[in-house]
């Protein structure tokens, strides 16, 4: 720390009591200052020969009591005003970073001009600030922070203005021009601490590029915020440096912050620092990581900040959303919501993440008018989107657990990204079974549509295992799931043609017209959920149809199979499978499914359906093995 010492005289200033002090000399006093609450016994001379405030003091006084004068106003109080005393009367005095300008502050106050005397104190301290403590960065850091309390007139001095240009000119220059010791709490360099075997005192320290972060935390926000300002002006710090300045600003200055849990004591406070940090950060896409941005709008909605503000974050988050975790996005609710998560506002980041691919027809409906979402410069890649669709899948996981969430809001977010490719449906599978598991009341109607969210060909053979034996699934689902399980192992064989169940054969010869009477009601049973012996009957029906591939004793494996199953129920999923109108919609939903079309079609069968239907058996399978 840099320093000053003025004066050559020893220091007899005395204290009587708190409230009294004198000088101890042979001459009496003949003036009593008073500052605050404290008396000063001092010389009118040496005092009056450097300060222009007191001779007019004293001179407006001479009349009535003219040994004793008031000062209630001076910036930096009695200890301020003791050592301009002092300097009057030539005694050493020393000045440094944490008193220099309060006593700057003071000399004004009391008119210590050149045009007073020569060589006044303004003179000198102006001198010591340009030539010592400016030139200092941490000098510069501890006088900026003196100056909260002695304003406005360390703004109209341009102190606060010469600091902030000071610490933000050396924050710009080239690291390997900056004589650096380590002065914030990160870990030093093993060399530095002693540990280095190969040290030896020679060698020169690696500056990184962000070594002054940690010392700007110490300011006050509005203080910071033009600091970083002024550095982000200049041009030359990186947007990565920048953001890792405004990082480790919210990690010091807002509690809990770098768990992702703010802790709210003075909410206007928390407010200032939140909103100054993200109109501060840069421009460069990437320059803060999207897990920070999130837990800024965590705080944003915690604090209640303003729309622009939390629109801001929105905007950044979504362009950077495929680095995104699924604990990043699980946002809480606000006050009021029934619930947990805010949903809404993972929505409108994800709708700013497909902005960005040029080719989306993205539209926007506000009211019952349609804008066309404005589209950003800018290509998703398929591995953005596949990373962007596995954090979908993982969010809907986990807000399928509350109880309260809407089916219309899961399916809504699930749609967002129908569009792009999934190489597997298993993440979206286990958050509909989430969901169906949270919320058992939901009817039928709403269970087939989000089954419809997923593609029952593209779950692996785990997932599959486990729908098989999924009681919460409608049946339809568990049969398609069977069937392409099916496919898959004739497939994997080598066999070219899946060997189709007998009921679905004689369906398409047209030998069981009458099929339909079998089950007085097979809409609303295909729609219902599996019960435990349907889920044995379906399986023994698919080990059969395996161990029938397999060549001989098919028919007496499969009779044993059967003969551990109940024959209620196996009777009830032939009539299930033999019937006209369920097996043409399930059929249907094989030619006309789509990348995410879901594993049925709820409508009614079209005329051209019901043609493939009646058609022979050799084309049914080739239309079937060409389609999967």
């Amino acid at each position: 720390m840099k320093f000053m010492k003025l004066g050559s005289k020893p220091d007899s200033f005395q204290i009587d009591g708190n409230n009294f002090r004198y000088v101890a000399t042979e001459l009496a006093t003949d003036i009593i200052v008073n500052v605050g609450d404290v008396k000063f016994y001092l010389h009118k001379f040496p005092l009056l020969s450097k300060s222009a405030h007191l001779q007019k003091l004293v001179a407006t006084t001479s009349e009535g009591n003219g040994d004793e004068v008031h000062i209630h106003d001076i910036p930096g109080g009695p200890i301020a005003f003791e050592i301009c005393a002092k300097f009057c009367y030539g005694m050493i005095v020393t000045l440094n970073a944490y008193n220099v300008l309060a006593v700057r502050c003071a000399a004004e106050y009391l008119g210590m001009y050149e045009t007073i005397e020569k060589g006044n104190l303004i003179y000198k301290i102006d001198v010591f600030l340009n030539s010592s403590i400016l030139r200092s960065w941490k000098d510069s850091i501890i006088v900026l922070q003196t100056t909260k309390s002695l304003l406005p007139l360390s703004e109209e001095l341009k102190v606060v203005s010469n600091c902030i240009d000071s610490i933000a000119s050396k924050a710009s220059i080239d690291v390997f021009k900056v004589d650096w010791s380590y002065t914030y709490s990160r870990k030093k360099l093993p060399k530095e601490n002693g540990n280095d075997p190969n040290w030896n005192g020679v060698t020169n320290r690696i500056v990184p590029k962000d070594w002054w972060v940690e010392d700007l935390c110490e300011l006050e926000v509005d203080l910071y915020e033009r600091v970083i300002d002024n550095i982000k002006n200049r041009g030359i710090t990186s947007g990565a440096v920048i953001g890792e300045a405004l990082k480790a600003y919210a990690v010091r200055r807002l509690p809990g912050f770098g768990k992702g849990v703010i802790q709210c004591g003075d909410m206007s406070k928390t407010r200032n620092i939140v909103d100054m940090i993200v109109w501060l950060l840069p421009v460069e896409k990437g320059s803060v990581s999207c897990s920070f941005l999130l837990r800024l709008l965590k705080a944003a909605i915690l604090v209640d900040l303003e729309d622009m503000a939390k629109t801001e974050l929105v905007r950044r988050i979504g362009q950077q959303l495929e680095a995104a975790s699924v604990n990043d996005l699980l946002i809480q609710a606000p006050e009021g919501e029934t619930t947990i998560y805010y949903v809404d506002i993972v929505k409108k980041i994800l709708k700013e993440f497909m902005m960005q691919d040029p080719n989306a027809e993205t539209e926007l409906a506000e009211g019952h008018e349609i804008q066309e979402a404005r589209r950003r410069p800018g290509i998703l890649s398929d591995a953005s989107k596949l990373m962007v669709v596995k954090l979908v899948d993982g969010y809907l996981a986990e807000i399928a657990k509350d109880p309260n969430l809407p089916l219309s809001t899961f399916v809504d977010l699930s749609e967002m990204v129908s569009g792009f490719f999934r190489p597997s449906h298993d993440g979206l599978y286990r958050a509909i079974d989430t969901y169906l598991k949270e919320h058992p009341g939901i009817s039928k109607s709403e269970r087939k549509r989000i089954c419809r969210l997923m593609d029952c060909k593209k779950l692996s053979a785990d997932a599959c295992m486990h729908a098989v034996q999924n009681e919460r699934l409608p049946l339809r689902v568990v049969v398609q799931v069977l069937f392409f399980e099916q496919v898959r192992t004739a497939t994997s064989s080598g066999t070219s043609t899946p060997d189709l169940p007998k009921g679905i054969k004689d369906l398409n010869s047209g030998s069981h017209g009458s099929s339909r009477s079998a089950t007085t009601n097979t809409e609303e049973d295909w729609d219902a959920v599996a019960t435990t012996e349907e889920l044995k009957a379906l399986k023994a029906e698919l080990a059969a149809l395996r161990l029938g591939s397999g060549g001989g004793g098919s028919e007496r494996n499969g009779g044993d199979i059967r003969s551990n199953t109940d024959k209620a129920s196996i009777s009830k999923m032939k009539g299930l499978l033999m019937s006209k109108k369920i097996f043409s919609k399930i059929w249907s939903s094989k030619g006309e499914q789509g990348e995410n079309s879901g594993t049925d079609s709820s409508g009614s069968p079209s005329s051209a359906n019901q043609e493939e239907v009646k058609s022979t058996p050799s084309r049914n399978r080739r239309r079937h093995s060409v389609s999967l």
